[in-house]
């Protein structure tokens, strides 16, 4: 049976790297695998990533066009694939939205609610891995990456607000969100996915 299953956290969480491991464990269990990311998976999409994390724009103007890469990145690529019978893994999906745009930007909850439902309805993800650390920490590795993007150039409020409101969502969706220490080793951090894909 096919899921949908996300990757959220904080520019630095380390999320990324897991990426490769989630896939090869649920191809493990006899899962077809599609791994995607947002913004982007599809033409358009990957355009709009281009505007979004390089060209400078009004906080609500931002959060439309998420939602406009999303609405396409759902009509061409993830429900097409779950129709298969395909699992999906997703680098950030509408939680991402949540917290950048409502928490970081200060967008109202209330519009990015009446987009989310216009764009997809009921639709959420089966499993979301919020893969959580301090501020200082993210901070740290994004000052060893590559050149930053115009996200990942914000100052530390921001991400504390993005950090506060992805751990809200997880508080308020209980049910699908599982949260990952990511302080912790990529060994032991690659133990706790296998526990947690192994249960579903």
């Amino acid at each position: 049976m096919s899921k949908f299953i996300t990757l959220e956290g904080v520019d630095g969480a380390g999320k990324s790297t897991h990426i490769p491991t989630i896939a090869n464990l649920l191809r493990g269990q006899g899962h077809e695998v599609l791994v995607t990311r947002e913004p982007g998976g599809t033409a358009l999409g990957e355009s709009l990533r281009e505007l979004l994390l390089h060209q400078s724009m009004h906080p609500e103007t931002e959060t439309l066009l998420m939602f406009a890469a999303r609405r396409e990145h759902l009509e061409q690529v993830i429900l097409p694939a779950l129709a298969r019978g395909v699992t999906v893994l997703s680098d950030r999906f509408t939680d991402a939205t949540f917290a950048y745009q409502h928490g970081g930007r200060e967008v109202a909850a209330d519009k990015i609610r009446q987009l989310e439902t216009w764009v997809q309805d009921d639709f959420q993800p089966d499993l979301t891995l919020l893969f959580d650390v301090p501020v200082e920490v993210s901070m740290q590795r994004l000052a060893r990456a590559r050149e930053p993007d115009r996200f990942e150039r914000e100052n530390r409020e921001f991400f504390e607000r993005i950090r506060a409101a992805y751990l809200s969502r997880a508080w308020d969706f209980p049910q699908r969100f599982q949260l990952i220490d990511a302080r912790k080793t990529v060994a032991d951090i690659a133990k706790e996915l296998e526990d947690i894909i192994s249960s579903i």
